[in-house]
């Protein structure tokens, strides 16, 4: 099949990729021609794991095409699929003038029947605003063009996107009931025929009702992870081992272990844009969501645990205090700095007079671009991180080892170097990767979160 995807950002990048690994025709737009001259170069613009390799593999074949020709991409695809970003406004609404660009492009250039996707993540009604762009852009030129918009939102994962894409749980497709829905249903069907050959993985539903399963699946997500931080919170003024109580639940068959882990608070490009859409989406309707409303206090409160607890063990003054930092990316296995918890950390540190040096796997090159943004005012503060080429080397001279991002390096590091090079063996476990009873037997102060066994040298 001829697919056109538009926006090469993570979701339209692993779609269009991963289509054409299916053995479709794929043209991927993008406005960016940066971006376009990266990907034609064989380049990858994100860190994705195993993408680079998909692009690669499917560009040598012919069925892989990056361009920034807007009217050829909507000449090659039957089924044209929305994915670019929706970032939030400011009142925390998704700002979708870039779905609604990608609309009316394609409304200028289409000749025959088209099925528009919008895969992007977008607040419920999204799609008649689509078909509002698409016939006004008809009916500016006259044309006699039809078309089906279909909601079919992702669900990947940052990190193992590929995997999520190439063996989906579920796959959620929304179309109407109009005569240009039933043919868009059947391309639909046939395009994701591959993936339901050993079981129906397809979940047929009306567009609104699709629309809003992608904000209710991270909204609750989101709230697992609230909810088990709130929790962790408690446990350390307790006397409970979180870890232990998130075993006790997970083995529940109703509740299930995923997300279920304290940490120091989630970010990325999904879950805080799309609880405040969700939120201002019910507000638009005279509805609270009250929950909503406490998960994302809960979560940016939680950023600032970690500092909390470097406060209480080194005072509020930090003038002359180094910390080494593990993890800048909001979580493994991507390059991601959007809303990460790390960024938080370091603002608070400087703040208070401290220096770090920060180490991440694979962040590096985006961390710098994004902690220069958020110190661009402040030449002194950003003088005062430190960019490490590995995680030994952030330690040398640190008052202490924070832990921000669960990277698997980080797991089993050698606690006899690390001890040595520290100033005082303390370490900050925001993702409790290591054991209290561990870290004990190692000489190591501990501080994790919702592990109230605090250990001392």
């Amino acid at each position: 099949m001829k697919i056109t995807i538009i926006g090469t950002g993570y979701v339209g990048l692993v779609t269009g990729a991963c289509l054409a690994e299916l053995g479709n025709n794929v043209f991927c737009l993008d406005v960016d021609q940066s971006k376009i001259d990266l990907l034609n170069a064989g380049g990858i613009p994100i860190h994705e794991p195993g993408l680079a390799d998909v692009v690669a593999r499917n560009r040598a074949a012919g069925r892989l095409t990056f361009s920034t020709d807007v009217a050829a991409s909507v000449a090659h695809g039957d089924i044209q699929f929305i994915a670019v970003g929706t970032p939030p406004d400011e009142d925390g609404s998704a700002d979708l003038q870039y779905v609604l660009a990608a609309a009316r492009n394609i409304g200028r250039h289409m000749t025959g029947f088209k099925v528009i996707v919008d895969k992007s993540t977008v607040p419920v009604g999204t799609a008649d605003k689509v078909t509002e762009s698409i016939q006004a852009a008809l009916t500016d030129r006259n044309s006699t063009a039809t078309f089906s918009v279909v909601s079919n939102p992702e669900f990947l994962k940052e990190g193992a996107a590929v995997e999520d894409f190439m063996r989906p749980d579920r796959i959620v497709i929304g179309c109407d009931s109009t005569p240009g829905g039933t043919q868009a249903r059947q391309l639909m069907k046939n395009l994701y025929a591959p993936f339901n050959r050993n079981h129906e993985r397809t979940f047929w539903m009306d567009v609104r009702s699709a629309e809003f399963t992608k904000y209710a699946a991270n909204a609750m997500l989101a709230t697992r992870i609230s909810f088990m931080n709130e929790l962790a919170n408690l446990a350390d003024h307790v006397g409970v081992d979180i870890e232990s109580v998130r075993q006790g639940i997970g083995s529940d068959p109703r509740i299930g272990y995923s997300f279920l882990y304290a940490g120091c608070g989630y970010g990325g490009s999904c879950f805080p844009k799309d609880v405040q859409a969700l939120e201002r989406t019910a507000r638009a309707h005279g509805q609270e969501l009250l929950i909503l409303r406490a998960v994302e206090a809960v979560n940016d409160r939680q950023k600032h645990v970690l500092g909390g607890k470097i406060v209480s063990r080194f005072g509020a003054d930090l003038a002359g205090r180094h910390f080494a930092i593990w993890g800048l990316a909001f979580k493994p296995n991507t390059d991601d700095m959007r809303e990460a918890s790390s960024r938080v950390l370091i603002a608070e540190l400087l703040a208070r007079g401290a220096s770090v040096a920060v180490y991440d796997p694979v962040a590096m090159s985006e961390a710098r671009r994004a902690l220069a943004l958020d110190f661009a005012a402040d030449a002194a503060a950003a003088a005062r991180i430190r960019f490490c080429d590995n995680p030994t080397d952030a330690l040398n001279e640190a008052d202490a080892l924070v832990i921000v991002t669960e990277w698997k390096a980080f797991r089993s590091p050698d606690f006899g170097t690390l001890k040595k090079l520290l100033k005082t063996p303390v370490i900050f476990d925001g993702r409790n990767l290591f054991e209290p009873e561990a870290m004990v037997v190692a000489g190591i102060e501990y501080h994790g979160i919702g592990r109230s066994v605090l250990t001392q040298a």
